[in-house]
């Protein structure tokens, strides 16, 4: 990946088949809608995309069905990096890099809490290490909230100090308005990308550089100005406000269904749950009266 500015990324969702296999053909041309409608590239196996669920098998199928559906790697799709241990997180990347993928984004080792810094600058070392002269364009994702493993800022600056060829940037999932301006300040020369979308105008215009984010999926055409522009735009508050008042991954793939009118999207693998259809369409109404619709 270049070092132009980052854009806006889908953090795509994963659809599901009745067996509960991935569907690569709903995959596929969810993934050519969202570059249509506006995204800069794709990120593939995200939190939204429920990578933590997802065998190493399925990566290598699903990076390949959408290189055989034509999209350009090193620019189109990016790859979620999500394992405890540096040998299966080494594995993830490598199947990514092999591939030629845009970037990665790389979650902390999600099991361990309470860890310090210099275990996590250790745990990060030993997999760029691993990788050799093939480690680049890492995103360190930020994420306290799910993996409970907080990447402090003093962490990020001895990262990037000791990698500067192949820490790209970070992704702010905090919600932490706070935490991301202080991010831009000292990291700017960093990628920043935020995953709360109601952040993202204001810290795109303190200097960060867009965002991989879960909204895309249904929304990339209206958040393009807030990538793009730093432009605020009221209804993107609503919506997420709406989409976070019920489990979000969840939330996510009924509006979708909805969009589509393809329920088949409603689908999540275990542990996780689908919205009910009482929720659901409590969900679809309020989306829609946000937008106008």
């Amino acid at each position: 990946m270049s070092k132009t500015r980052f854009g806006l990324s889908c953090a795509i969702s994963t659809p599901f088949d009745e067996g509960g296999a991935i569907d690569m053909q709903r995959l596929v041309a969810h993934a050519k809608r969202c570059r249509t409608e506006g995204c800069d590239s794709i990120t593939i196996f995200g939190t939204t995309g429920e990578g933590f669920s997802v065998s190493l098998e399925e990566r290598v199928k699903t990076i390949g069905a959408l290189k055989s559906a034509g999209f350009e790697m090193s620019r189109e799709i990016g790859v979620g990096i999500m394992a405890s241990s540096v040998g299966d997180a080494a594995q993830q990347c490598r199947q990514a890099l092999k591939a030629g993928c845009r970037h990665l984004l790389v979650a902390p080792p999600f099991y361990f809490m309470g860890v310090s810094d210099d275990g996590l600058f250790a745990w990060h070392a030993e997999l760029f290490a691993s990788l050799g002269d093939a480690a680049r364009d890492v995103i360190l994702y930020h994420l306290p909230g799910q993996t409970a493993v907080p990447l402090s800022l003093d962490l990020i600056g001895r990262l990037k100090i000791a990698f500067p060829k192949i820490v790209r940037g970070v992704k702010d999932s905090s919600g932490d308005r706070a935490h991301s301006e202080a991010l831009v300040a000292k990291h700017g020369d960093l990628a920043i990308l935020i995953g709360d979308e109601r952040d993202l105008a204001h810290i795109v215009r303190k200097g960060g550089q867009g965002a991989i984010c879960g909204l895309a999926n249904i929304e990339a055409k209206r958040l393009r100005a807030l990538v793009h522009e730093g432009k605020d735009d009221p209804v993107v508050n609503a919506i997420v406000d709406v989409i976070v008042s019920f489990p979000v991954l969840s939330a996510v793939k009924a509006m979708i269904a909805h969009r589509t009118k393809d329920k088949a999207w409603m689908r999540m693998r275990p542990p996780l749950d689908r919205l009910d259809d009482e929720r659901a369409q409590r969900l679809v109404a309020r989306c829609d009266a946000a937008v106008g619709a």
